[in-house]
C-alpha cells in the first residue's frame, strides 16, 4: 500500500478515537492508533507538536519554515 494510502487510512482512525474519546467511551482498539508524518508518511521519529517526522522537521528547521524554532548553539 503506497504511503499516501496509509497516511489518509491512518487519519481517519485517528479521528474515530478521538471522537470516541470525546465522547466518554473507551475506544476498542486504542493501540491501532498510529501517527504518521502529514509530509512523508513516516511513522517513526514522529513529533506530536508539529504532526511531522523528525527528518522533515530538521529540513523545514533549517530552510526557516518553522517558526519559533531555532538552531541551538552554546
Amino acid at each position: 500500500m503506497a504511503r499516501k494510502a496509509l497516511v489518509i487510512k491512518h487519519a481517519e482512525r485517528r479521528e474515530k478515537f478521538l471522537k470516541a474519546k470525546l465522547a466518554g467511551v473507551k475506544p476498542k482498539e486504542p493501540t491501532k492508533v498510529t501517527y504518521r508524518c502529514k509530509l512523508c508518511g513516516r511513522n517513526h521519529g514522529y513529533m506530536r507538536k508539529f504532526e511531522i517526522c523528525r527528518i522533515c522537521f530538521r529540513e523545514l528547521a533549517a530552510s526557516g519554515k518553522l517558526t519559533g524554532v531555532t538552531k541551538s548553539s552554546w
